[in-house]
C-alpha cells in the first residue's frame, strides 16, 4: 500500500467525525422544526444517511461481481452496529432505550433479519427477493413517520421526562436551510470519508491475503460503519441518546431492506450467498438482534455492564473470524471455550436480569 492510499485513509476518519457532528445538529433541530420526533429522526434521516457507504459499498461490489464483499458488508454492519458501536456508546454514557423501540422497531429489526435469513437458504438472494426487500423500507419508512405524527400526549410527556424540553432547541425561521445546510454536508462528508477509508483498508486486507467474505465482515463493514460510530457516540455526547440508539436500530433495518434489497436487484444475477456466511455469520446477526431485546427491554437501559457485554461478544467474534481465516490450531479451543462456557453464562445473566424486572414491575403494578 502508497503513502497516497494511507494518508487519504487517516484524512477519511477525520471526515467522518466532522460528518457526524453536522450531521446529529443539523437533523437534532430539523426534527423540532417540522414536529417530528429525534428518535424518528434518528430511524430515518441519520439512520438512513450514515447507512449510505454500505448501499455504495454493496452496490458497486456486487455490479464487479464480488458478492461476497456485498453479503458481508450488510451482515457484517449489522453486527458491529449493535456489538461494536453501543457497546463503547454505552461504555461512555449509559443509554436510554424509547419505548417505541421496544414495541416495533427492535422486532422489526429481528423480522427483516429472519427474512433475510430465509431467503438465503436457497444459496442466493435473487432480483424479486431483493424487490420484497426494498418495498419495505418505502413502507416502514412512511410508518414511522406518520406514526410520529400522531403521537398522543402521554408519549410526548414521555420524550420530556427521559430526555428533557430543552435537549434540541427548534430550528424555526431563518435558521431552517441552515440545519438543512448542515444535514447534507455532514452526508457528503460522511460519504467521500467512508470511501477513502474502506479503499484503504481493502488494499490493506488484501496485502494480506484475507478472503472477500472476511474483508466484507470485517474490515469494509467496520469502515462503512464508522459514520454510525461517529454519529451514535456523538450523539450520546450530546444527550441525545434517543437519535444514539435509533440510529443503530434504524441502520440494522435501513441495511437489510435498502441496501441488500437495491443490491439484490441491480446484481445482474442478485447476490449469492456464501455457505460460510450462511452457516455461522448470518445466524449470529441474527442472534444479536435477538438479544436486543431482553437487553433493551430490562429497565429501558443499555447499562455499562451490557455495552462491556456487547463490545467483549465483538472482540471475539472478530478473533473467530481472524482464527477460521488463517486455519489457527487454536479455533477448536476457542469455539469449545465459547459454546461451553461464555454462552451459557450470558443466557443466564440476561434471563436472570429479565426475570428481575418483569418481578419489579409486577411489584409496580401491585402496588
Amino acid at each position: 500500500m502508497d503513502a497516497a492510499t494511507f494518508i487519504l485513509f487517516v484524512l477519511g476518519i477525520g471526515l467522518l467525525i466532522l460528518g457526524a457532528e453536522l450531521l446529529v445538529r443539523g437533523a437534532s433541530r430539523l426534527a423540532a422544526a417540522v414536529g417530528i420526533s429525534p428518535l424518528v429522526i434518528g430511524l430515518t434521516v441519520v439512520a438512513y444517511g450514515t447507512s449510505s457507504p454500505e448501499m455504495a459499498v454493496s452496490v458497486q461490489s456486487a455490479l464487479a461481481g464480488q458478492a461476497d464483499i456485498a453479503l458481508g458488508n450488510v451482515v457484517g454492519s449489522n453486527i458491529f452496529n449493535v456489538l461494536f458501536i453501543l457497546g463503547i456508546s454505552a461504555l461512555i454514557v449509559p443509554l436510554i432505550v424509547a419505548q417505541q423501540l421496544i414495541k416495533l422497531d427492535v422486532p422489526l429489526m429481528i423480522g427483516v433479519s429472519v427474512l433475510m435469513l430465509l431467503f438465503a437458504l436457497d444459496g442466493a438472494i435473487n432480483r424479486w427477493e431483493g424487490l420484497v426487500l426494498f418495498s419495505g423500507v418505502i413502507a416502514y419508512t412512511v410508518f414511522v413517520i406518520r406514526q410520529s405524527r400522531k403521537e398522543n400526549a402521554a408519549v410526548q410527556a414521555e420524550y420530556q421526562q427521559e430526555f428533557g424540553k430543552e435537549k434540541i432547541k427548534p430550528a424555526t425561521g431563518k435558521f431552517v436551510p441552515l440545519q438543512i445546510v448542515y444535514v447534507v454536508a455532514g452526508l457528503g462528508l460522511l460519504v467521500l470519508g467512508a470511501r477513502w477509508l474502506v479503499n484503504g483498508a481493502i488494499a490493506i486486507a488484501q496485502s494480506l491475503g484475507v478472503s472477500e467474505l472476511v474483508i466484507g465482515l470485517t474490515i469494509v463493514a467496520a469502515g462503512t460503519s464508522l459514520p454510525e460510530v461517529a454519529t451514535t457516540i456523538i450523539a450520546s455526547i450530546r444527550g441525545e441518546r434517543d437519535i444514539a440508539v435509533g440510529n443503530v436500530v434504524g441502520s440494522n433495518i435501513f441495511n437489510i431492506l435498502s441496501v441488500l434489497g437495491l443490491t439484490a436487484l441491480v446484481a445482474p444475477n442478485g447476490i449469492n450467498v456464501a455457505p460460510a456466511a450462511l452457516r455461522f455469520d448470518i445466524p449470529v446477526m441474527l442472534a444479536v438482534a435477538v438479544a436486543c431485546l431482553p437487553i433493551f427491554i430490562t429497565g429501558n437501559l443499555i447499562a455499562r455492564w451490557k455495552g462491556a457485554l456487547f463490545l467483549g461478544y465483538y472482540i471475539a467474534y472478530t478473533v473467530y473470524l481472524i482464527l477460521a481465516a488463517t486455519q489457527h490450531d487454536a479455533l477448536p479451543r476457542f469455539s469449545a471455550v465459547m459454546w461451553e462456557f461464555v454462552i451459557p453464562i450470558t443466557v443466564v445473566t440476561i434471563a436472570v436480569s429479565l426475570a428481575r424486572y418483569v418481578k419489579a414491575k409486577r411489584r409496580t403494578h401491585a402496588c
